[in-house]
């Protein structure tokens, strides 16, 4: 089973290769992803420094967020100083009317976030397994802050009655050093 599924898979990115591999700045979207809803995540994209809030004067990540497969998905790739890497990839899934972002890290982290916009922020829930074996939720908030990009992170241990944060960063426009 496990085969046939990477077989699909495989296949299934084989095809969608032959696509446009990305959006060249001015190019119009796949049609298929034309629709104002996928659009609504786009203040994310750019090439960012990231800071804590606690101390804006240092960065602690390089944050890239690009299109791609024709305007369709928003990729992130995540450097922090620490050496934590991480990537997502979000969508718009019409079929399911919600926004979705796949998060993965090479500290073998994996976070299934769906949500919507709401209000000018993104807000994206996903349930984490804590290593303690108990069940939180945990929540991405992000918006536009003038030329800037705010996220900021809550967990929840009662089922989404109160929120603890968890981090709070800003992204800023890429200086080169």
């Amino acid at each position: 089973m496990k085969g046939t599924m990477m077989v699909c898979l495989l296949a299934a990115l084989a095809a969608s290769s032959g696509q446009s591999q990305g959006n060249v700045a001015g190019s119009k979207p796949a049609a298929a992803c034309a629709g104002p809803e996928f659009r609504q995540f786009d203040f994310w994209a750019g090439d960012w420094d990231t800071y804590d809030i606690t101390d804006t004067s240092k960065v602690v990540a390089r944050t890239r967020v690009t299109h791609m497969l024709g305007g369709c998905v928003l990729r992130e790739v995540h450097e922090q100083d620490d050496g934590l890497v991480g990537e997502s990839y979000s969508l718009w899934d019409a079929s399911r009317g919600v926004w979705h972002q796949s998060w993965v890290t090479n500290r073998g982290t994996l976070l299934l976030l769906d949500g919507h916009l709401k209000g000018g922020r993104m807000v994206l829930t996903a349930p984490e397994k804590r290593p303690d074996g108990t069940t939180s939720l945990l929540r991405g908030i992000w918006w536009a802050e003038g030329k800037n990009v705010r996220e900021v992170a809550e967990r929840s241990t009662d089922g989404g009655k109160t929120w603890t944060p968890v981090f709070d960063i800003v992204f800023r426009p890429h200086r080169p050093t």
